[in-house]
């Protein structure tokens, strides 16, 4: 089964074209780099709760908005090579990459696949 990389993360929604311009940059080197398929979602019904919901997770600000994401890789191991080969790719240093959202926010990890229907 695959494995999947999740992520979670506010962006400010001035910057929904930036983002999308980098997310294409970014799928284009994840896909190089082995995965099978990377998924971008901008909010649009995300409540807040009050206990826990994404908008707290990732202390979502007024003026941003959820953006919830995926990357599915082959298997485990793929998805090590390849987000090593990823995270070494001079297009990933800092005077080529211009993030327009906070880092420090994003939520992120990885997941072994247990169903798929």
């Amino acid at each position: 089964m695959a494995y999947v990389d999740g992520f979670v993360l506010a962006v400010p929604t001035a910057n929904k074209a930036s983002y999308l311009a980098l997310a294409k940059t970014m799928a284009v080197m994840f896909k190089e780099h082995g995965a099978l398929t990377v998924v971008e979602n901008w909010g649009d019904d995300v409540p807040d709760g009050e206990t826990t919901s994404f908008p707290i997770a990732v202390k979502c600000q007024p003026d941003e908005t959820v953006v919830f994401s995926w990357i599915t890789w082959l298997s485990k191991e793929a998805r090590d090579s390849g987000m090593k080969k990823v995270m070494a790719d001079p297009r990933m240093s800092e005077e080529n990459m211009t993030m327009p959202f906070d880092g420090k926010r994003m939520i992120f990890g990885g997941f072994e696949t247990i169903l798929t229907q």
